[in-house]
């Protein structure tokens, strides 16, 4: 089995085992990475850009390079393996590789999330249908960090779609876009760049300057997946012109240059409009409104954004196999393709 087998499958393995069985309950290898960042953000910050700017390195650095080891010791262990045990060879003459597989495999999974987004996100929807607004509002800081509190039914359903909306880039298709790109590094130096920016990213006082390069590296990381969410989600949403014209028309205006294009498209692609007055941590923040042409958001728009989500997710794992195939073509760049 060659690179680009072992990436296509592995790939699809660890797409499966999230849809079949969401996140891992107990020792989740990113909550495991969570506490170790916490714990060395106590020792490490000083209210500086550079000492936050070190600290983005040594974690998000530091699980890439042990995913990079790991991928090594596999073809390693698999190198070994030939030597000193007859193989089973495929048509073409390659060696299969189960520990690389394993590990694509497995990696995948544990740094996927789309299941467990849309499991919660209807969850809180299945409270609003219900009527129940104190359980929908006890339900969503599993999916985003606003006051519950403050809001009513239409502000709860409209934090629940515009989290599955940017959630689908974060979790979900950005993830897969390097994986297809630099593979288990990549789907883990994604990951661990993504949870700093959750953790030290926004713009508390004590993270406005220390947080600042795990933001940045995050709006750097998130490019590729948030436009290929957008584009995604016009092209299976319900009104691929609708989501064009808002990504078009109020993206820009959204304070995240990745967030923007992915709630916007999910805004027009639904037919609502997204964006408003927020709260984080008692601090209210007036955003623009995307969609404008859009009408309220309701409760069963939930189940709506989740099936959207799902399609671009779907699609996104197709375009990633595509492109991880197109990386790690035989001779690519060497020209073994044939006389040019």
């Amino acid at each position: 089995m060659g690179a680009r087998d072992v990436h296509v499958r592995g790939t699809l393995l660890g797409f499966a085992a999230d849809a079949l069985l969401g996140d891992p309950r107990r020792g989740h290898p990113v909550a495991a990475f969570g506490r170790a960042a916490a714990a060395l953000e106590r020792r490490m910050w000083r209210d500086h850009r550079g000492t936050g700017a070190l600290y983005v390195l040594v974690c998000a650095g530091g699980a890439a390079a042990a995913a990079g080891a790991l991928t090594t010791a596999s073809a390693a262990r698999d190198a070994v393996g030939a030597g000193t045990r007859t193989r089973t060879r495929t048509r073409t003459g390659q060696r299969s590789s189960v520990p690389a597989l394993a590990l694509t495999a497995a990696t995948t999974w544990a740094v996927l999330g789309g299941t467990s987004l849309t499991r919660e996100a209807r969850a809180v929807g299945a409270a609003l249908e219900a009527g129940d607004l104190e359980l929908a509002r006890e339900r969503l800081p599993a999916l985003c960090g606003r006051d519950p509190q403050r809001l009513d039914a239409p502000a709860v359903a409209r934090a629940v779609v515009e989290s599955v909306a940017e959630n689908t880039s974060d979790a979900v298709v950005g993830a897969l876009v390097w994986g297809a790109l630099a593979g288990v590094p990549g789907l883990v130096g994604f990951r661990a760049v993504n949870t700093l920016d959750a953790m030290v990213g926004h713009l508390s006082p004590r993270h406005r300057r220390f947080g600042w390069a795990a933001a940045r590296l995050d709006d750097v990381a998130g490019w590729p997946g948030a436009r290929l969410t957008a584009a995604l989600a016009a092209l299976t949403g319900p009104d691929p012109r609708g989501a064009v014209h808002a990504w078009r028309a109020d993206a820009h205006r959204h304070p995240s240059p990745n967030a923007g294009p992915v709630e916007a498209a999910f805004a027009g692609a639904l037919g609502v409009r997204l964006g408003g007055t927020l709260s984080y941590g008692g601090r209210v923040e007036h955003r623009p409104v995307l969609n404008t042409r859009g009408r309220a958001v309701r409760s069963t728009d939930i189940e709506r954004a989740v099936r959207l989500s799902r399609r671009v997710g779907v699609l996104a794992l197709v375009t990633s196999c595509l492109v991880g195939t197109a990386v790690r073509r035989p001779g690519r760049g060497r020209g073994e393709g044939g006389a040019r």
